[in-house]
């Protein structure tokens, strides 16, 4: 998925954004690929390689994204999306928007990215 990366962070350079690899949060935490417009937190992205554990995996990132002050979170995942019931739930509360995307679907979303 390190090329998945790579190619998004060319795309929305192009389109004047910032991409952050690898952005450290406040916390200590990491999320894999953030979209920044400026200093305005619009996108963050994690990409999960396994099905073990996914649904508290992708709690984890909701919960990143959140204490890290983004409102939108894409997951790039290969296999069948799980149910996540609650824990859709539970991102609302957060006020986060999740997105679960198969990595063929990604490049092709990532050109949708608006600056609010």
């Amino acid at each position: 998925m390190r090329g998945l990366t790579k190619e998004a962070s060319e795309i929305v350079r192009d389109m004047g954004l910032l991409p952050v690899s690898e952005y450290r949060t406040a916390d200590g935490t990491r999320i894999d690929l953030v979209i920044m417009d400026g200093r305005e937190k619009l996108l963050a992205i994690e990409f999960e390689n396994s099905y073990k554990w996914i649904r508290q995996r992708l709690l984890y990132n909701i919960i990143k994204a959140s204490r890290a002050g983004f409102s939108q979170l894409w997951i790039v995942y290969p296999f069948q999306i799980p149910h996540l019931g609650w824990i859709e739930e539970y991102a609302k509360d957060l006020g986060v928007e999740i997105k679960i995307l198969k990595p063929e679907e990604f490049l092709e979303k990532i050109y949708s990215i608006k600056v609010q």
